[in-house]
């Protein structure tokens, strides 16, 4: 009994964080990342625009979120959008002008640069970088 009891506890825990849980999107240009919910805890990094975040807790105005990387911040929601969006998640990643490898290599990134999404075509993304670049990357590169 007391296993089924313990069994039931952890998956309606589960459950309950996986339906508050939501992917948002930095929409300012550059954001600050704070260690609590408000303006009087530290800056602990700064992500730009289109960065992807997992929302994890809300308090207010100000929502908890872990990134690719799996680090865990505060940020206050008029920095954020529903606007989808991917970062890169490998050392090098090439920037195609097509969906699929025989299209040329328009520019390279490394790990960690968010794009947002323009359009979906099987198992590529067209993105778009905050200043203006755009392109195609395969989705096993980003998250």
């Amino acid at each position: 009994m007391k296993i089924k009891l313990a069994v039931i506890t952890a998956l309606c825990i589960f459950l309950c964080t996986t339906a508050l849980a939501e992917r948002l999107t930095v929409e300012s240009t550059i954001a600050n990342i704070r260690s609590g919910p408000g303006t009087e805890h530290d800056i602990i990094w700064n992500v730009e625009k289109f960065h992807p975040l997992f929302i994890l807790e809300k308090s207010g105005n100000w929502y908890r979120f872990r990134d690719f990387e799996g680090d865990e911040g505060w940020i206050h929601n008029s920095l954020l959008t529903n606007t989808p969006a991917v970062i890169t998640i490998k050392d090098t990643c090439n920037i195609r002008s097509g969906p699929g490898t025989n299209n040329a290599i328009l520019f390279t990134v490394e790990k960690g640069i968010p794009f947002k999404v323009i359009k979906k075509e099987g198992n590529w993304i067209q993105i778009e970088h905050a200043d203006g670049d755009q392109g195609w990357v395969h989705k096993s590169l980003v998250w």
